[in-house]
């Protein structure tokens, strides 16, 4: 059985790309591959959910204009594109996502976390949704087969915090600073949205049992500089 886990923040743009083509290098590829998702935080200190929209704040935080960051986002939304992703950012709204990880860890649990992490993905990006609302990230659980009382006491109970701060406390170990990054069976790493046969020579190589180094290969990388959203 391969490994993967994977590092990345529901308001990372990049980690949305990344997982749809690490998805299609797995559509081809035997044996069975467990993907286990990891907590991290572009902007730990983001509030809880915010009235402006990203755009709006993402430039009053960075000192930048509206239009430059529309400009940005406008660039990375024609990649997703490409990817089959649509994003909207006049939609998405600023939310802390320690809750959103801890909601993934319960559905981990549950056998769901791979569904409830599309879920969010697809809320924050194309839908608007307000996901540091526990409400919400409820309502979201139970789209995907999660029981929504379960969800609501789990977050209400603050479990599974501490899975999602050894999460972070793993992602310093490494030195991981930017997110997506890729770890296979923990021998070697594929950091940022790389394109689809990067993924696909990593699960090669794991399935060989041949460590290879793919860390530094080109790619985007979301880290607190270029995209904490």
């Amino acid at each position: 059985m391969i490994t993967v886990e994977i590092w990345s923040d529901v308001v990372c743009p990049w980690c949305y790309i990344g997982k749809r083509r690490f998805e299609r290098a797995l559509a081809d590829f035997e044996p069975a591959v467990e993907t286990v998702w990891r907590s991290f935080q572009l902007d730990p200190e983001a509030p809880a959910r915010e009235e402006r929209g990203l755009v709006e704040s993402f430039a009053a935080r960075k000192g930048l204009g509206e239009s430059q960051v529309r400009s940005m986002f406008a660039q990375v939304t024609d990649v997703a594109a490409g990817e089959g992703l649509a994003y909207d950012f006049d939609r998405a709204r600023v939310a802390n996502t320690f809750d959103a990880h801890r909601l993934l860890h319960f559905a981990a649990v549950h056998r769901r976390q791979g569904e409830l992490k599309e879920r969010l993905l697809r809320a924050y990006f194309t839908e608007g949704e307000q996901i540091g609302d526990p409400e919400v990230l409820a309502r979201l659980a139970s789209e995907v087969g999660l029981d929504a009382a379960g969800a609501r006491r789990a977050l209400g109970d603050g479990a599974y915090a501490d899975e999602v701060r050894r999460d972070f406390e793993t992602a310093r170990a490494f030195a991981i600073t930017g997110v997506p990054f890729f770890v296979f069976n923990r021998q070697f790493a594929v950091s940022g949205a790389q394109p689809t046969e990067v993924f696909t020579r990593a699960l090669e190589a794991a399935r060989e049992a041949s460590p290879v180094d793919a860390s530094h290969a080109e790619g985007h990388v979301c880290d607190d500089e270029s995209c904490t959203v």
